[in-house]
């Protein structure tokens, strides 16, 4: 009984598929280059605080929506910071490049002069150090979220301001001080920049 039940639903979403996807139009598809500011919060586990420098980076994405209202983006971020340590006994800071690739789930409601959006998603954060012998690599899964609008120029090209929040577990480059020091850190990346639709 329930595998009728799975071939039917999984029938009657096949069959809607075409119809979806028929809903053809212009300005469905937007690539958009933004320049962000990175904001960490301080935190504190196992007695070790992290933190890091304010720095400020570049992100681009691409943006398919599938009807007026809702769509998927793909994004990557990059950007250069100094993620700093204090622990009992010293602390220690790691210059870092950060690189972001992520894939959200975009919400808008398209107005005349303005689009206002919202978005969440998932994606991955890569810490590479720079210039920092002994110190590895670090790759971290993220959690992100956040809202803006796109500001019409014209048919195609626009300004989108943005507001992103990343939620990860911050990295500790394998250093032994810093064993078992895991936390869940908070990043804002306020941002500005120029897309076209088309």
């Amino acid at each position: 009984m329930f595998r009728k039940y799975t071939l039917l639903v999984m029938a009657a979403a096949t069959i809607s598929l075409p119809a979806f996807s028929q809903e053809e139009g212009p300005n469905r598809n937007e690539v958009t280059v933004q320049a962000f500011g990175s904001f960490l919060k301080t935190t504190t586990d196992n007695g070790v605080e992290q933190s890091a420098t304010n720095s400020g980076g570049v992100l681009a994405s691409y943006r398919f929506f599938f009807n007026n209202y809702n769509g998927v983006e793909v994004n990557y971020g990059y950007s250069l910071n100094n993620q700093n340590f204090t622990y009992p006994g010293g602390s220690t800071g790691v210059q870092a490049y950060s690189n972001e690739v992520s894939a959200a789930y975009v919400v808008r409601r398209p107005m005349r002069y303005w689009t206002p959006f919202l978005l969440a998603g998932t994606g991955g954060l890569v810490f590479d150090p720079k210039n920092t012998p002994g110190v590895d690599s670090q790759a971290r899964a993220e959690f992100i979220y956040g809202g803006g609008a796109d500001f019409r120029l014209s048919n195609h090209i626009y300004v989108r301001a943005e507001y992103r929040g990343l939620l990860y577990t911050s990295p500790d480059f394998g250093l032994p001080a810093l064993a078992g020091s895991g936390r869940i850190t908070h990043r804002a990346e306020p941002s500005i920049g120029f897309g076209y639709r088309f």
